[in-house]
């Protein structure tokens, strides 16, 4: 057997064996899941009443939720369920996956990491908690004040829960500006004097993302515009203070015996044409004459 295929045949199986990991790894974090979803079954219709309680406080008295779907009013108390066991779940999911990659990574990229893990899952928590505790109630009041007169306000069920999780992960992204600056800046690709020249573009790109990803009305797009604009201030400043990762020192090579200075040249002055024949004279041998 050649040594090429030998090769082959090695990098062959150790990425077999790197897709056997991770299908472990996969069916770890899926099971880690579902036991919490199946420990959570029970109380599915109060997590759904907890999930729809800022709405239920906004409606008009005698105002309710309804269900279009003939199976809606299982489903969406399902899906909601899922949802919280992942968010239980989701430390021993993220355990999973930075035991598949640690491996590959150098002590100075696992130092660094494991915080920025810590605090994306934080981040993020806190994004959907500010949206829950503090932009429904505001939205969904709002809505209220400003509805018709002889309109009644009703919501179906499903189309609540996907305006839920959409608002969620709008907000729970935008709480994750932070870590991103830090890692732009920590491997080298931008610094942060480019980070504050691109500040205007930032705010106006904030007011966008508010008026795309929120009910179309100005409170909404502020409430998220504002905080997307803070948390990357937030971010430019922890990155000051970090800094960009330091990057390794090349030895400098031996020095070696240094070469004989040049003697200075002297002031060029024009040869004559006695010189010159001179010089050539001197320089060429004579040809020997043959016998």
């Amino acid at each position: 057997m050649s040594l090429d295929s030998q090769e082959s045949g090695a990098a062959e199986e150790s990425f077999l064996s790197h897709l056997v990991e991770l299908r472990d790894r996969l069916i770890r974090a899926l099971l880690a899941v579902l036991v919490v979803f199946v420990c959570l079954f029970p109380w599915s219709r109060e997590l759904y009443t907890l999930l729809a309680n800022p709405l239920l406080a906004s409606l008009p008295v005698g105002g309710q939720m309804i269900a279009t779907d003939v199976v809606g009013v299982f489903l969406v108390p399902m899906k909601i369920t899922l949802m919280v066991a992942f968010l239980i779940a989701l430390p021993y999911v993220l355990f999973q996956a930075w035991a598949f990659v640690a491996p590959g990574l150098y002590s100075h990229e696992k130092r660094l990491v494991l915080p920025l893990v810590f605090a994306s899952v934080l981040l993020f928590f806190s994004g959907m908690a500010f949206a829950y505790f503090l932009v429904f109630p505001t939205v969904f009041g709002f809505m209220a004040k400003v509805a018709p007169e002889g309109v009644a306000w009703m919501t179906d069920i499903d189309k609540y829960l996907s305006f839920v999780l959409s608002t969620f992960v709008a907000f729970g992204v935008t709480f994750e500006v932070p870590v991103i600056v830090i890692v732009l800046v920590r491997i080298g690709l931008v610094d942060i004097a480019k980070l504050k020249e691109w500040r205007p573009y930032v705010i106006v790109g904030a007011f966008i993302i508010g008026a795309v990803f929120t009910p179309p009305d100005v409170l909404s797009q502020i409430m998220l515009a504002v905080p997307l604009w803070l948390l990357y201030e937030l971010g430019i400043i922890l990155a000051s203070l970090i800094g960009r990762r330091p990057q390794p020192e090349v030895a400098a090579p031996a020095p070696s015996d240094p070469a004989p200075a040049a003697a200075p040249a002297a002031d060029w002055q024009p040869m004559s044409a006695g010189e010159m024949d001179q010089a050539l004279g001197h320089s060429q041998a004579p040809e020997r004459k043959q016998d």
